[in-house]
């Protein structure tokens, strides 16, 4: 038995494939080693699992994750998982990686996550050629969730945010000005907290020009900061895996077009195709 896991920074999705393709899913939460270390992995992973998961007959996991941008945080992960998978060869890649094998499989392409966070690459079919960094959700991330998120709380912190707009915003989550600075500058995992958000902006039928001008906004600093910088960017389809990408692929599309670029698939998660893909290699390498 292996394991085919996607992690972002809010959620896991996980696979469970037998010796004779079937699959079992489930969920856990996201592990992002820029804010979670090896302890907190293994104890949320202790909780999250499946109980009745068969531990001491997985052979191997394979792990794509959010944050593993080096060795150091990749070892993080690679702690948390061979002490909770103690039988289990462990291979830990980034996310990007895993949304290039789901989006283009053996195929050479552009592909691009955005969902809490932002990432995007060129991937030659095999590996990743060029990843323009998005500077996280601090100084970069354009279009991600948690990008979306803080244009809508600084709006609603500034007074800016349309009367009819913030009064249905404190009452979804009655949060004054005070208690949001508070969750962003003090609590952890601030960047999940404004990602959070961008559900309402997502949900919110009261005024739509004000969020779809804010998702419009967030697309285009995306495409103008860092899909135009990759070299000959219009010569690829735009390929993207995410929540955000998903729930507002609408604008999305209509951004890539206006960047001149052909839109090819635009999926939530990745987890689907990626063990497909993990199925095919184990067959070609079979041959």
């Amino acid at each position: 038995m292996i394991i085919i896991a996607d992690g972002g920074s809010t959620k896991t999705n996980w696979c469970l494939l037998d010796d004779s393709n079937k699959k079992i899913y489930f969920n856990t939460e996201g592990y992002n080693p820029y804010f979670v270390d090896s302890e907190y992995i293994v104890n949320s992973l202790k909780k999250g699992l499946p109980q009745d998961l068969p531990f001491e007959k997985i052979s191997e996991v394979n792990y794509y994750g959010a944050g593993v941008h080096n060795k150091e945080k990749a070892q993080i992960v690679v702690d948390a998982l061979k002490e909770v998978f103690t039988t289990a060869k462990v291979e830990v890649g980034h996310d990007l990686l895993a949304a290039a094998r789901a989006l283009l499989g053996t195929q050479a392409g552009f592909a691009a996550i955005l969902g809490t966070g932002t990432n995007s690459c060129l991937y030659d079919g095999k590996e990743i050629t060029l990843n323009i960094d998005s500077g996280a959700y601090i100084l970069g991330d354009e279009g991600s969730g948690s990008y979306i998120g803080k244009k809508l709380l600084a709006d609603y912190v500034r007074n800016l945010m349309p009367k009819d707009v913030k009064e249905v915003f404190y009452n979804t989550y009655k949060m004054t000005k005070d208690e949001i600075m508070d969750a962003v500058y003090t609590k952890p995992m601030p960047n999940r907290f404004c990602a959070s958000f961008s559900k309402f902006v997502y949900d919110n039928n009261v005024n739509i020009e004000y969020t779809r001008n804010i998702v419009d906004e967030a697309f285009e600093a995306f495409f103008r900061n860092l899909v135009s910088k990759y070299p000959n960017y219009q010569s690829y389809t735009f390929n993207c895996i995410g929540s955000v990408g998903y729930n507002f692929r609408n604008v999305l599309a209509e951004k890539a077009e206006q960047y001149g670029m052909k839109v090819g698939k635009i999926l939530r998660s990745p987890i689907d195709d990626l063990v497909q893909f993990h199925i095919d290699r184990a067959a070609a390498m079979a041959k």
